[in-house]
C-alpha cells in the first residue's frame, strides 16, 4: 500500500474512532441539566383507563383487576371533565415549574393517538389527545412540559413478559422489534410534543439490558440532543457512573440524601397510590411543604404526584393542598428556587438551602428557644432575620452559631430565617449537622 493511502486510512480510522467515542459519551448539555435543577418543584400525573377501577396503574393488571377486564377498560374511558388548562393552572398555582404526564405506563395504553399502536386514546369514547392538550396548556402558561414513557410493556406482543405475577403467561417476544416500536413512539412524542424531559421507568425486568438502554438514549439524543432523560433507561439506578444511562437520579417515595455531586429528583405521591384511589390517605399540608423543603435542602428536585379521578379532574382536596403549597412558596420561594442544598443535611427540626451570600434556615418546629448550627469554616454571619419579618439575634460559641428563635414562629408549616454571610454560601463544603 502506498504511503498516501496509508495516511488516508489512518485519518479515516481516527475520524471513525472519534465519532464512535462521541456516540458513547453523548450526554445532555450541562447547562440544560443545571437549568432543570433550579426548578425544584414539578407535578407528576399518573392517569389512564385503570382509574375506572381505582386501582394502581399497571401493577393491578392480573392482580386486583383481571387482564381481560383491565385491557378493555379503554372502551369505557371517557374523562369528560379533563381540562388541561385547569390542571396546568393547579400546578402553576402550587408553585410548580414543570409537569410530567404518564403518556404510556406499563399497561401499554397510550394517552396520545399514536400511529404505531391501536391501544391508544383515539380508540376510547373520549378520543381527544391528552398529551397534546397538556403540552399546549403548559406552553401557554409557562410550564415546562415533560413526558413519562415506560421501558417495559406488558401489553405489547413483542415484549416477552405479559404477566409479572405468572411466568406461564409470558411469551417468547422479539426485543429487536420491541425496541423499534419504542423508537417510533419516542420519535413521535418528541417531534409532535417537544418535551423538555423524558421520564422512564420499568427498567428492572430481565428482557431489558443496560445495552438496550444505551441504544435508546443515543437514539433520543439523535432526535433531540437537549431533551433531559432520567436514569431509568439502564439497569443502574442508585448512582451515576460509567454504566448508568441517563442524566439524573430518581429516588422514589423517599427524600434523597444530601448530594452536591449528582443531580437528583425525588418522585413522591401526594396520597398513597400513584393512580387515583377512592378515599386514599393524603399527606397534610405540613408534610407536603416540609417534603419540598427537605428535598431542596438535599440539593434535589421534588416531582410531586397527583392522580386524576375517572372524570379527569384532580380531587378538590388535592388541589386545595397544592394551593396551600403555592401560597407558602409565594412568601418563601426565594429560599427554594434556584438555590443549592446544604451545607448541612436536613433533619427533623430544620433544613438549610443557600444562594449567594445567604443561608436559608428552614425551621420546622420549635424545640427550645434556639438552634445551634455547626461551625461554618472561614465564615461569619453578618445579619439574621425572619424572611419578610423581624431581626433575629445570633452569636458564635465554641461549637458554632447559636440562633435565637422568635417567641412565636410565624408559619405552622415551615419558617425561614435568613443568615447573611461575609462570603458566598455556595462555596462552603458539606459539614456535620447541628441540633
Amino acid at each position: 500500500m502506498k504511503k498516501p493511502a496509508i495516511i488516508l486510512l489512518y485519518l479515516f480510522s481516527i475520524i471513525k474512532l472519534s465519532f464512535a467515542q462521541q456516540a458513547v459519551t453523548v450526554k445532555t448539555p450541562k447547562a440544560v441539566l443545571d437549568d432543570f435543577m433550579t426548578k425544584r418543584f414539578g407535578m407528576f400525573i399518573h392517569f389512564g383507563p385503570v382509574t375506572l377501577r381505582g386501582t394502581e396503574i399497571g401493577w393491578s393488571r392480573n392482580k386486583e383487576v383481571a387482564q381481560d377486564d383491565y385491557d378493555n377498560l379503554y372502551m369505557e374511558f371517557n374523562p369528560v371533565l379533563f381540562n388541561a388548562d385547569a390542571i396546568v393552572k393547579a400546578a402553576k398555582d402550587a408553585g410548580m415549574k414543570y409537569l410530567v404526564i404518564t403518556a404510556k405506563h406499563h399497561d401499554g395504553f397510550a394517552l396520545w393517538p399514536s400511529a404505531f399502536t391501536d391501544y391508544n386514546i383515539s380508540k376510547t369514547p373520549y378520543k381527544r389527545d391528552m398529551v397534546a392538550e397538556l403540552a399546549t396548556a403548559s406552553k401557554k402558561q409557562g410550564m415546562f412540559f415533560c413526558i413519562y414513557h415506560t421501558v417495559l410493556d406488558w401489553h405489547d406482543p413483542n415484549y416477552p413478559i405479559h404477566n409479572p405475577y405468572d411466568s406461564t403467561k409470558n411469551v417468547k417476544g422479539d426485543m429487536v422489534a420491541f425496541k423499534t416500536q419504542m423508537k417510533n413512539e419516542l420519535k413521535e412524542l418528541i417531534t409532535k410534543y417537544h418535551p423538555y424531559l423524558l421520564w422512564f421507568d420499568g427498567y428492572w425486568e430481565k428482557p431489558w439490558t443496560n445495552t438496550d438502554g444505551q441504544e435508546i438514549y443515543k437514539f433520543i439524543k439523535s432526535v433531540d440532543p437537549n431533551v433531559i432523560v432520567n436514569n431509568r433507561l439502564g439497569k443502574e439506578s442508585e448512582k451515576l457512573n460509567d454504566q448508568s444511562v441517563g442524566d439524573y437520579l430518581t429516588p422514589e417515595q423517599r427524600i434523597g440524601q444530601l448530594n452536591m455531586n449528582e443531580p437528583w429528583e425525588s418522585c413522591i405521591t401526594i396520597c398513597q397510590q400513584w393512580a387515583w384511589k377512592p378515599n386514599d390517605k393524603m399527606k397534610t399540608v405540613q408534610e407536603c411543604i416540609q417534603t419540598l423543603v427537605k428535598t431542596a435542602a438535599g440539593n434535589g428536585n421534588l416531582l410531586f404526584n397527583v392522580g386524576p379521578m375517572p372524570d379527569g379532574r384532580i380531587e378538590a382536596r388535592q388541589v386545595e393542598t397544592l394551593q396551600q403549597m403555592g401560597l407558602w412558596l409565594k412568601k418563601y420561594g426565594e429560599s427554594i428556587y434556584d438555590t443549592k442544598g446544604g451545607p448541612i443535611a436536613p433533619n427533623d427540626n430544620y433544613a438549610v438551602t443557600r444562594k449567594g451570600n445567604k443561608i436559608y434556615l428552614h425551621v420546622f418546629q420549635k424545640k427550645g428557644d434556639k438552634i445551634v448550627l455547626p461551625n461554618l469554616p472561614g465564615v461569619n454571619i453578618t445579619n439574621a432575620y425572619v424572611l419578610g419579618g423581624t431581626k433575629v439575634n445570633y452569636k458564635p460559641d465554641a461549637t458554632g452559631y447559636i440562633i435565637d428563635l422568635p417567641q412565636t414562629l410565624p408559619d405552622a408549616n415551615s419558617n425561614v430565617i435568613v443568615l447573611e454571610l461575609n462570603k458566598n454560601a455556595e462555596e462552603i463544603p458539606v459539614i456535620a449537622a447541628g441540633k
